[in-house]
């Protein structure tokens, strides 16, 4: 039986219509109406909901659909994977761009430079949020756990221990590094400067 007639099914037998499911979900009364005609499927935490509801175990509750679930898990996964690594390509170029055309847009309109500048930094913080976001939702902060992240692989659960440790040290080094980087560019931009304004 699929999930969302096995819904229906157990809403049904507890006197419960879609609204009141939803209220009680914490979702609105179409998600159940989707959740019902198979055209979307609910998280974990839903699930989790459900069963409580409708007082049966989790195991009642899917009979059969977890092959499917694993399924959508395992592309929104491949997805986000995607995403990421296309993030991670425009950050880079962006970056690039960025130590590039500055001393040139200095030198060539002056002060003015940081127009564009300001704008290519914008669109480059864009770009590192929603890649934080991504390592966030699937818990991969140093790079060990991102590269694994990256190959649809989840590291061992003694590697994952070691690598949760190394999270504070790769941190502050992450900091120092951006903190040089960041000097380097200012010095470079003041170089420009006083160079023009000679």
């Amino acid at each position: 039986m699929e999930l969302g007639n096995r819904i229906k099914e157990l809403r049904k037998m507890n006197n419960i219509n879609q609204d009141e499911l939803a209220e009680k979900l914490f979702v609105s009364r179409q998600t159940i109406s989707n959740w019902e005609n198979d055209k979307s499927y609910p998280d974990i935490q839903s699930v989790l909901l459900l069963s409580e509801i409708f007082n049966v175990s989790v195991d009642q509750l899917l009979k059969g659909d977890v092959e499917k679930m694993e399924k959508i898990i395992n592309e929104q996964t491949q997805t986000d994977i995607k995403k990421m690594n296309i993030y991670a390509l425009c950050l880079t170029i962006l970056m690039l761009v960025i130590l590039v055309s500055t001393p040139i847009l200095a030198f060539a309109i002056g002060f003015w430079f940081f127009v564009p500048f300001g704008v290519l930094i914008a669109i480059a913080m864009y770009f590192a949020i929603k890649i934080e976001r991504i390592k966030k939702e699937y818990n991969v902060q140093t790079y060990k756990e991102i590269l694994a992240f990256n190959r649809g692989e989840t590291l061992s659960t003694t590697d994952r221990v070691r690598e949760e440790a190394k999270r504070p040290y790769q941190k502050v080094f992450a900091a120092i590094v951006a903190g040089v980087i960041a000097f380097v560019v200012y010095g470079g931009i003041l170089l420009v400067l006083e160079f023009l304004f000679k």
